[in-house]
C-alpha cells in the first residue's frame, strides 16, 4: 500500500504525539477540527496537523484514517466516518486504535467494511511516543503489515496476526493491571485516609506491597484529568472479560470509581491545566475530601 496522507481523529494528547512521529517519517497528515473543542485546536496547531474542517474532507483527501479517541466515542465516528467514506466515494484504511472490546472492534470493521472500505485493529500502549518516550502500537488484520511505515524510534509497530479483534483484546487485558489496580489501591488510600489510619497503612506495607504502592502514587498525578475517559475504556474491559466468560463485575466497579474521580475539581481539569506540583498523595488527599 502507498500512503502519502493520513488523518488522525483526534488530536488529543495521544493522536498529537503519534501525528508528530507520522510527520517525521514524512506522511501529510491531516485532521477534521468542526464541531471539535478549543482544546483539541491548540493541540493540532501545536503540532502542525492541517485541518481539513470536516469528515468528508478527511475520508477525500487521506489514504489512512486512524481513529484515536474516548473509547465510548469509538464506535459512533466509525459509522459518521463510513457515511463521509460512502459519500467521498474513496477506500481509505481506517485503523481503530482505541481501548475498546474486540466485540466493539468487530462492530467498527462490520460497519466500514459496509462500504468497502478496509479497517485494522489497533492499540496504542502508553506512554504517547514523545520527549524521548517509546510508545508500541500492536496491531492486526489482514494487510496490517502496511503499518510498519510507521515506525519511528519513539513508535514501534508489531502486527500481532490477521484476526480482527487481537489488538483489542490485548490492549483491553493489559488495561485490567492499570487502570483495575489503581482503582482498587485508590479505594483503599481514600478510605485509610478518612479512617485517618494512612500513615499506619502505609507502615504495614512488604516491599511487594510497596512496590505495587509506589507505581499508582506515581500514576495518580496524571489519572483524574483522564478519568472521564477511563469510564467507558473500564466498561469495554468487562465486555472483553464476559465474552469469554469471565465475570466483569470487579472490573465494573472500577469504572464507577473513575466516575467519582471524573466528577471532581481534579477530574474536571484538562492534563494542561493540572497542577505539576501535586503529587500522588496529594491527590488523595484532594479526594479523600470529596463527596463520593
Amino acid at each position: 500500500m502507498n500512503i502519502r496522507s493520513v488523518g488522525v481523529m483526534s488530536p488529543g494528547s495521544m493522536g498529537q504525539a503519534i501525528a508528530q512521529q507520522l510527520k517525521r517519517n514524512g506522511f501529510a497528515v491531516y485532521t477534521a477540527l468542526d464541531g471539535r473543542s478549543a482544546r483539541s485546536r491548540a493541540l493540532a496547531a501545536a503540532a502542525g496537523i492541517s485541518d481539513l474542517g470536516t469528515l468528508d474532507q478527511l475520508a477525500a483527501r487521506c489514504d489512512v484514517i486512524l481513529s484515536i479517541m474516548n473509547p465510548g466515542a469509538a464506535l459512533e465516528f466509525a459509522q459518521s466516518l463510513a457515511q463521509s467514506i460512502a459519500r467521498a466515494g474513496t477506500r481509505p484504511l481506517v485503523v481503530d486504535c482505541n481501548a475498546i472490546a474486540p466485540t466493539t472492534m468487530h462492530a467498527v470493521h462490520a460497519a466500514l467494511s459496509a462500504v468497502g472500505a478496509h479497517s485494522l485493529d489497533a492499540g496504542m500502549f502508553s506512554p504517547p511516543p514523545c520527549d524521548g518516550a517509546h510508545g508500541r502500537l500492536f496491531v492486526s488484520g489482514p494487510g496490517a503489515d502496511a503499518l510498519n511505515a510507521f515506525a519511528t524510534p519513539e513508535m514501534s509497530v508489531r502486527v500481532l496476526s490477521d484476526r480482527i479483534g487481537d489488538a483489542s483484546a490485548l490492549k483491553m487485558l493489559d488495561a485490567v493491571i492499570s487502570k483495575g489496580v489503581t482503582a482498587l489501591v485508590l479505594q483503599m488510600l481514600i478510605a485509610a485516609k478518612r479512617y485517618g489510619v494512612a500513615e499506619e497503612l502505609e507502615e504495614q506495607f512488604t516491599p511487594a506491597r510497596r512496590r505495587i504502592y509506589d507505581v499508582v502514587i506515581d500514576a495518580l498525578p496524571i489519572m483524574p484529568s483522564k478519568s472521564y475517559r477511563w469510564v467507558p475504556e473500564v466498561m469495554e474491559i468487562a465486555k472483553t472479560l464476559e465474552a469469554v466468560g469471565v465475570t466483569p463485575t470487579m472490573i465494573e466497579g472500577a469504572a464507577e470509581v473513575y466516575d467519582f474521580v471524573a466528577r471532581t475539581a481534579l477530574g474536571r481539569q484538562t492534563p494542561e491545566q493540572r497542577d505539576r506540583a501535586l503529587d500522588g498523595r496529594g491527590v488523595v488527599e484532594q479526594l479523600a475530601g470529596e463527596p463520593w
